[in-house]
């Protein structure tokens, strides 16, 4: 048995004293200097975490979040950014919404950032679920968020099928020298059966990789560069949250799933990893590669707990994440927000030893291999988070115990 991988995830959330100001202050993502300010805040977060024996340290990829609700359109740059004030910790994202995203581009930027890190770059999936950006950036193949109709309705399935298959792109691009791809939603060449008139044909034929060029002198596939520094590719994550299908693809390709969910459906989850992980080829012990994901405080008494919530947590809980995930009356106005956030089951917290009896007992039904830990920083102020995050890893970190791989690639996964 070993410690659990943590990893934080900071995405800043642009502080105001309350949502009556944030709407003062409307659009408060737009207000350069106290973007700038936090942004620079956060990396002595960064430095401070990887002083402290974090696995990683992570963002997120959303957009146009004018609120000032998780402001992190661009993680790529800002884990080229951590790289350098890093000495241990692996830096990523948590992650990258592939079906707004050219595979191609992904492809080679997290390779890129691979070999910046010198091979500690984690990279993450996630699917997408905000309408607002999904369906703007997703245009060009008419991506729609998956929750813009009911699970399993037509544009939750073919939010799928895209992000299905720009992953299997993403993982031929790090592996192949040459790729050619006759999807439902890419074409490479690009159109497929005509191929490409290229001028330098004649170099690619003889320096560059092999099938790049066909026999009729036209590009019939493309070689995307630079391969990854890590082989076979770097350790991939992928956020799921309720559907079992999500979990299915994880396990047949060995992603780590990233459970944005109450415990009772983690277990659940957990089980089906390790089952479909199996039918493909590999054997995953009950936790191993499993992923937590929880915000967490720490304070004296359970009123102070009270407090932070109201303070740091309330506004994006009840303005921004419950409109996504409406699983409350209509009545929103009787409703004890405080409490409600405790019982959403993605948030533990209070006195110390509260905290650890509530991380056993997650422990006790998944073993989970890595922990990712998140804060509304900057609404949570830096201060609070390193205070946070030391003593969750001196006090309630050495006391957990997982499942845990022996860092070799398993059946031919990262």
């Amino acid at each position: 048995m070993a410690k659990p991988k943590v990893i934080i995830q900071l995405y800043p959330m642009l502080p105001t004293e309350s949502r009556e100001e944030r709407e003062q202050k409307r659009p408060l993502a737009r207000d350069k200097d106290l973007y700038h300010h936090v942004l620079h805040e956060w990396v002595d977060i960064v430095k401070a975490a990887d002083e402290m024996g974090v696995w990683g340290i992570s963002t997120i990829e959303h957009h146009l979040h004018s609120e000032g609700y998780e402001v992190g359109p661009n993680p790529g740059v800002l884990n080229a950014w951590w790289a350098n004030h890093v000495k241990n910790a692996r830096v990523g994202a948590l992650g990258y919404v592939m079906a707004t995203q050219d595979p191609i581009r992904v492809a080679e930027e997290t390779a890129i950032l691979d070999h910046i890190t010198k091979g500690k770059f984690f990279c993450g999936l996630a699917r997408g679920y905000q309408s607002r950006w999904s369906n703007v950036l997703g245009q060009f193949s008419d991506t729609r968020a998956t929750v813009s109709d009911a699970l399993g309705g037509a544009d939750d399935v073919k939010n799928r099928d895209i992000f299905e298959e720009r992953v299997e792109m993403l993982l031929k691009f790090w592996q192949e020298d040459s790729v050619e791809v006759k999807g439902d939603y890419y074409e490479i060449p690009y159109p497929y059966k005509d191929g490409i008139d290229y001028p330098a044909w004649k170099s690619a034929r003889d320096a560059g990789a092999i099938g790049e060029i066909g026999d009729d002198n036209r590009v019939r596939k493309v070689s995307v560069v630079p391969k990854p520094y890590q082989e076979p590719y770097p350790p991939m994550f992928q956020a799921v949250s309720a559907s079992p299908d999500s979990i299915k693809f994880a396990a047949r390709h060995g992603f780590r799933p990233v459970y944005f969910t109450k415990l009772e459906k983690m277990e659940e989850f957990s089980h089906l990893y390790v089952e479909e992980a199996a039918k493909a080829g590999h054997n995953f012990a009950h936790g191993e590669r499993q992923c937590v994901c929880r915000w967490i405080h720490v304070t004296d008494t359970e009123e102070e707990y009270d407090e932070k919530l109201r303070k740091y947590d309330q506004d994006i809980y009840q303005n921004f994440y419950v409109p996504f995930f409406p699983q409350f009356p209509d009545d929103t106005e009787s409703i004890d927000w405080i409490q409600n956030i405790k019982e959403s089951g993605i948030f533990l917290g209070g006195p110390v030893d509260k905290l650890k009896r509530e991380w056993e007992e997650t422990y006790e039904k998944v073993p989970a291999e890595f922990i990712t830990l998140i804060w509304h920083y900057a609404q949570c102020p830096k201060e609070e988070v390193i205070y946070e995050l030391e003593t969750f890893m001196t006090k309630v970190w050495p006391d957990l115990e997982c499942p845990v791989s022996n860092g070799v690639t398993v059946g031919g996964v990262a």
